[in-house]
């Protein structure tokens, strides 16, 4: 990714130098397990991490594979010239490059899983404090666009959190399903390497051992993971969708913090735009376009081939480090929201009682009206304050059928806002336990 979307820590995981590293060290623990088996000298062994402090050259590796046109075999000429030709010779015995590149991959792909489940923890925080700072701030909710029923700001953000909260399950399970190691040599029969080895290295770098892998590790695994990467993507784009509408002028219920000095056009000064959450409804995008390589990439031909690679090559750091960034500004855009709750009514009473229609719908048909009779009675009112302005309850005051069938003080009782959000406690509990 380019750096304006790119966070450090997250992008060390997939530089050269880091990768480099965990190479060696899947083949200095290899050839410790190797000589604890008696398949190697432990001198040969002990040999390899005289290299534990090393920095390897990037450059050197490059100008080696310019020539081997092979990584792996650029990496071990490289490691040799530092530990020394004659007790380098046991390195990488019995093993094959999908060894030590497939159990890297899964390496950084947990490593970068342990920063997103950060940054979610991070994300889940300031949805929770939002969320208990406006339980009761009342909102108009909508369906289809339209103005629905009376809800809270509260229980949108309660909505975010839980919805991230399941994602947070997802990455946990993800994480899991792709921390697995395999150092089964080629075509992943243990010919030549003892399943000790593998079990050895995949305890020393934190991963469980591949129950089969067939000189590579089954690609859907990686599938599933960039698959789950793919929904926190899409929830993401879930929350700056909410925010972009709610900053829309006609509706300005919240928008993103304008910091002193920032200007939101070129042409226009008075301009205020979400440009953070537009600029992650782009990075979900992104980060939903490793979902179908990842899936193609389940389908090899017979035990390996090499297809999958360029893709993994990019969608690897790609859509980590995408989304290590928008989980990032998701959570201070959340942190930062300026949320108008009087706007918030303004727009609510902006058809004068409309949004209360299923209240005096449903007390009809408790009066004896056929649930028929009773939407008719309803509607007739409701589009005197669509085509003319009118105030519903006033309508439905004057309304003799409506009287025949409800007192006043029935209509009255069916315009308080207090009926709407009489569970939301019920609601926090469910989403919230009982913090």
């Amino acid at each position: 990714m380019i750096p304006r979307y790119s966070r450090p820590d997250m992008v060390a995981i997939w530089s050269p130098e880091t990768k480099f590293r965990i190479w060696y060290e899947i083949e200095a623990h290899a050839c410790d397990a190797q000589a604890d088996l008696g398949v190697i000298p432990r001198a040969n062994a002990e040999a390899v991490w005289k290299a534990k402090d090393v920095t390897f050259d990037v450059a050197r590796i490059d100008e080696i594979e310019a020539v081997t046109k092979h990584d792996v075999i650029a990496f071990l000429t490289h490691l040799a010239e530092h530990i020394g030709g004659d007790e380098a010779r046991f390195v990488h015995q019995g093993m094959t490059s999908s060894d030590v590149l497939d159990t890297c991959f899964n390496v950084q792909l947990v490593r970068a899983t342990d920063i997103l489940l950060a940054d979610m923890d991070k994300l889940l925080a300031a949805l929770k404090k939002r969320a208990f700072e406006h339980k009761n701030t009342i909102r108009i909710g909508r369906s289809h666009g339209i103005h629905a029923e009376p809800t809270t700001m509260g229980l949108t953000f309660a909505r975010f959190y839980a919805e991230m909260d399941r994602n947070r399950t997802r990455l946990i399970a993800a994480r899991a399903e792709i921390a697995t190691g395999a150092i089964s040599g080629a075509v992943g029969t243990f010919a030549n390497i003892d399943p000790a080895v593998e079990e050895h290295v995949c305890a020393k770098l934190g991963l469980t051992v591949e129950p089969i892998s067939t000189q590579v590790i089954p690609r859907d695994r990686h599938a599933a993971f960039f698959a789950t990467l793919g929904v926190v993507g899409s929830s993401i784009e879930n929350v700056a969708t909410e925010i972009r509408h709610m900053q829309r002028t006609e509706v300005l219920e919240a928008e993103e913090f304008f910091s002193k000095g920032q200007k939101g056009s070129s042409a226009m000064p008075h301009k205020r735009n979400p440009v953070l959450t537009e600029n992650l409804t782009g990075l979900a995008r992104l980060i939903r376009m490793a979902v179908v390589p990842a899936m193609e990439n389940v389908t090899l031909w017979h035990e390996r081939d090499i297809s999958h690679s360029s893709v993994e090559r990019n969608i690897g750091p790609d859509t980590t480090i995408t989304l290590d960034f928008a989980l990032s500004r998701l959570t201070q855009v959340i942190e930062k929201l300026v949320i108008y709750p009087d706007n918030m009514l303004a727009n609510m009473n902006k058809f004068r009682g409309l949004v209360m229609s299923q209240r005096v719908l449903l007390a009809l048909t408790q009066a004896g009206e056929s649930r028929e009779d009773a939407y008719r009675l309803v509607q007739r009112n409701a589009m005197k304050v669509w085509e003319q302005g009118k105030d519903f309850k006033t309508e439905l005051l004057g309304d003799k059928d409506v009287l025949a069938a409800l007192s006043a003080e029935q209509i009255n009782e069916k315009f308080d806002l207090d009926y709407h959000t009489k569970h939301v406690d019920t609601i926090f509990t469910r989403v919230f336990g009982d913090s």
